[in-house]
């Protein structure tokens, strides 16, 4: 073993506040509209001092971020994840002079208007069941240099087929048990994330195009494998949309084992399953532009660990 004898110096760092819980409703009809967000800030330049020696003199605090959170929401408003998103980010890298770059990470949760006496209540929602729309923002450097990144997508997807699906030809070895299958329940939790090479986006017409256009993809395709399938899914996205650079995917396979009923002489042809949510396979693949720009920051998450 050889002992390490360099000098002990300060990376990678950032600082913000995470998880504020903004609601904002719209009030100037007699209609009201909600949007239900949480808000995480991350600010970025050399804050080296407060590290090294406690002196916070270029620290804006994480408490003026949050304030700064919930007041934007009523000042430039929250019609859309990605543009308050950006407003944040512009705002903390323009206007806080030792930040040099601003990571905001959203998430929203969505509501629906309930029916009453056949006819949209003007002020009651029910919090819908589906999947979270998630989106990021980016934004480094100043002046003509400034540089900003948007990621946009959900998590969370619960989406399952009956039929459809396969599963057959695989290597095998000595311990392999699996027995292949021509016909197979399909489930996931899908999560998605997708980069945009401007900021000039109809940011919800495109989000629920791409949602649209990956579960058309997943519903139809006679899948020989969740790797194909997730690949069908992003380059659906792509070629609908050619302003998205690359799409990355994550979807944990939630079995569904055919029950035995045979003990009981009860026929199962694929109609009772077990559905077993641990161990899980793990499928994630980017499907990307050979184009496309360079990444940059966009990835760059929220936390500087992994």
């Amino acid at each position: 073993m050889t002992d390490l004898t360099g000098n002990i110096v300060l990376g990678a760092n950032q600082y913000g506040k995470a998880e504020n819980r903004v609601v904002r409703i719209y009030r100037d009809t007699a209609r009201h509209e909600i949007r239900d967000i949480s808000v995480s800030s991350a600010l970025r330049g050399d804050f080296s001092a407060a590290h090294l020696v406690g002196d916070q003199g270029a620290v804006l605090p994480t408490d003026t971020q949050k304030q700064t959170a919930y007041s934007y929401a009523k000042e430039k408003g929250l019609l859309h994840l990605e543009s308050y998103g950006l407003d944040l980010a512009r705002h903390f890298v323009d206007d806080v002079e030792p930040v040099t770059g601003a990571r905001i990470e959203l998430e929203e949760y969505a509501w629906e208007r309930v029916t009453v006496d056949g006819r949209p209540h003007d002020h009651t929602w029910v919090r819908k069941g589906q999947e979270t729309r998630v989106a990021s923002v980016t934004v480094a450097g100043s002046g003509a240099e400034q540089k900003t990144w948007v990621t946009a997508g959900f998590k969370d997807l619960v989406i399952l087929k009956s039929t459809g699906s396969e599963f057959a030809g695989f290597l095998e070895d000595s311990y392999t048990v699996l027995a292949p299958t021509h016909d197979r329940v399909m489930a996931t939790s899908l999560e998605a994330r997708w980069r945009y090479t401007t900021t000039d986006v109809a940011w919800d017409e495109v989000y629920a195009g791409v949602k649209a256009v990956m579960i058309e993809q997943f519903a139809t395709l006679q899948s020989l494998a969740l790797q194909q399938t997730l690949f069908a899914m992003g380059r659906a996205a792509l070629e609908a949309f050619p302003f998205i650079a690359e799409l990355r995917m994550s979807a944990p396979n939630k079995h569904h084992f055919l029950y035995d009923l045979d003990r009981f002489g009860v026929e199962n042809n694929g109609e009772v399953f077990h559905a077993d949510d641990r161990p899980y396979g793990l499928i994630q693949a980017t499907v990307e532009r050979d184009d496309a720009p360079d990444a940059g920051s966009a990835w760059r998450g929220y936390s500087v660990v992994g």
